[in-house]
């Protein structure tokens, strides 16, 4: 998957993924070990760029869409450069240079492929040797969804077993197939600022407080077995309900949290609602959300022009995109600037 640059240096492209069972909830806040296993589909559109470039210096310098980054950017940046350091035996500081395509901390899987570039261009900066499953390891410690963003297609996120280094070796992302069903998914931006309350606060919260938690943690489990069994005959519709219920069943945790966390917004239930009637109508259409307000909908390419203009119809307060199965993240030594 990567190979060390020549010249402490180098450029990756990676791609965020939305998780059509999701991942909610860690079991080991430092190693970023899931409660549940996952599953994803990698997406084409709003990739993040990362050079990473060794320096002389007593500080790494970070530049993120273009400005300096400053307070938990910069500190998650540089607390995973200092763990890429430590496997890799190194001490250099490095210069980052990091650009999102899409926007970024509203819940369009933005840490997922701004995590996995980084981890592919500091992994092969700093001369670190590793298959996709070490990658996706090392990822994973930045952002759990990043894991999954290191493969294109469909992609399942194992939650490992046991603790510490065995959970370690044992949680890690790969690749499952099916990427012929050719779907597509129409991303519904409602709200394109960043989030009020972070995925990570959010996600930390619920499973301390939500008497919704461990139930859904349960149905989740069964969730990712029905669909790994879906996509395997490539049930495009099995695929979409088993989706939409497991996305509705973790905000239902949220929502139940102490206090409640709420992402759904009025121009979120419009859309969900719009989905409700375009499946009244015989178009097999499915929604799905992470944690923020956007809604990502789910269906086949061929329907995905409609589904579009039907929800863009609703209202100048949606915008949408289209998007299909994306790859997996790509490395270019020499750092491209």
């Amino acid at each position: 998957m990567t190979s060390p640059a020549t010249d402490g240096a180098a450029t990756a492209v990676a791609y965020p993924n939305i998780a059509l069972v999701k991942y909610w909830g860690k079991r080991d806040e430092a190693l970023f070990l899931p409660v549940t296993g996952s599953l994803s589909m990698t997406l084409d559109i709003f990739p993040t760029t990362t050079s990473v470039r060794l320096i002389d210096g007593p500080t790494d310098a970070v530049e993120f869409n273009g400005a300096a980054a400053t307070g938990t950017a910069h500190t998650r940046i540089e607390k995973f450069l200092d763990l890429v350091r430590a496997k890799a035996g190194r001490t250099e500081r490095a210069e980052v240079i990091t650009a999102n395509a899409g926007p970024t901390g509203a819940g369009l899987a933005s840490s997922a492929s701004g995590f996995a570039a980084l981890a592919t261009a500091a992994a092969a900066a700093y001369g670190l040797d590793g298959d996709g499953r070490a990658l996706s390891r090392l990822a994973r410690r930045g952002s759990g969804s990043a894991s999954r963003s290191i493969f294109g297609g469909f992609v399942i996120w194992h939650e490992g077993e046991g603790d510490g280094e065995v959970g370690d070796l044992s949680s890690y992302a790969e690749p499952i197939g099916g990427d012929d069903l050719d779907p597509a998914l129409v991303v519904a931006v409602v709200e394109a600022g960043a989030k009020a309350v972070s995925s990570r606060d959010a996600m930390r919260s619920t499973t301390a407080t939500s008497p919704l938690y461990r139930p859904w943690a349960e149905s989740s489990r069964a969730d990712l077995a029905e669909m790994r069994a879906a996509v395997a005959r490539r049930d495009l519709p099995a695929i979409g309900e088993i989706a939409e219920r497991n996305a509705l069943g973790m905000h239902a945790t949220m929502l139940a949290a102490r206090p409640g966390i709420r992402y759904l917004s009025p121009h979120s239930l419009t859309v969900l609602d719009a989905v409700l009637a375009l499946r009244a109508d015989g178009i097999a259409a499915y929604a799905t959300m992470d944690a923020g307000p956007n809604v990502k909908v789910l269906c086949s390419r061929a329907d995905a022009p409609h589904v579009a203009a039907t929800l863009d119809f609703l209202g100048d307060f949606v915008s949408t995109r289209i998007a299909h199965i994306g790859p997996g993240a790509t490395l270019s030594a020499g750092g491209d600037r």
